[in-house]
C-alpha cells in the first residue's frame, strides 16, 4: 500500500477543487475551503509543504480513504 506523502498546498488546493471544493475565504495562512455535503470546512494552512497529519485529517473531513486520495491525485 502506497504511503501518504508531504505535498505543497497548491497541489492539495487543486484536489479538493477537482474534488467540488470551492474556496471560501483566508485568515492569515490559513485557507478555508467547502462542500455542500461538508459537517465543517476543511483548512489548508499555505505553507510550502503539507505535512501527513494535515492531509489526513482533512481526508477525513472529507470522507475520503487515503487510497482513493492517491488514486485521485493519478488522475490529475
Amino acid at each position: 500500500m502506497p504511503h501518504l506523502t508531504p505535498i505543497s498546498y497548491k497541489k492539495f488546493e487543486k484536489f479538493l477543487l477537482y474534488i467540488g471544493c470551492t474556496f471560501k475565504r483566508q485568515k492569515g495562512s490559513h485557507r478555508v475551503y467547502w462542500r455542500t455535503d461538508l459537517v465543517r470546512p476543511v483548512i489548508v494552512p499555505a505553507h510550502k509543504k503539507l505535512s501527513v497529519f494535515v492531509i489526513r485529517t482533512n481526508l477525513r473531513t472529507l470522507n475520503i480513504s487515503h487510497e482513493q486520495y492517491l488514486e485521485i491525485l493519478n488522475k490529475m
